[in-house]
């Protein structure tokens, strides 16, 4: 094997790496995140609502790459727990604009700090060289997986 070759770091060793790394931050995100009464979806959801209320079920779907079907269980749960409200859309009696109850945002911006908390303990130690090296890194490889969406 010749010098080049032997430098050369191996795509998979990458991605099992990047995917146990993965795996490590859903589980600690979850345990942070469970112990304000959420899921990792219902936090998603209300996160996702701070960000833009009043959108419909079917944006909210989009917003968090899941099915209408799964999004309306969901909305259906945070409803029935007071933690978000359907209000009827002016014109439109088949969709409803989603809005965080004051328990709601409550929870999604303590969820928020527990999220920003933990950047800031992990990746936030990263030199800010390493960082932006990351991050073009990982905007390199979404766009190559988002060309293989398109083939």
């Amino acid at each position: 094997m010749s010098a080049p070759d032997a430098l050369r770091t191996d795509p998979d060793r990458v991605w099992f790496r990047f995917m146990r790394l993965h795996q490590r931050m859903l589980g600690q995100m979850t345990t942070r995140i469970r112990t304000l009464g959420l899921s990792i979806p219902q936090f998603d959801l209300l996160s996702t609502l701070t960000e833009r209320e009043g959108i419909s079920q079917s944006e909210l779907a989009e917003r968090l790459y899941v099915t209408k079907g799964n999004v309306s269980g969901l909305v259906d749960r945070l409803v029935q727990a007071g933690l978000v409200e359907r209000r009827a859309i002016a014109g439109d009696r088949r969709s409803y604009a989603m809005h965080l109850t004051p328990e709601g945002r409550r929870l999604a911006e303590a969820g928020i700090a527990a999220q920003r908390n933990y950047v800031a303990t992990t990746l936030g130690k990263l030199q800010a060289g390493d960082l932006a090296d990351l991050d073009r890194l990982v905007l390199a490889w979404r766009d190559l997986a988002r060309a293989v969406d398109t083939e």
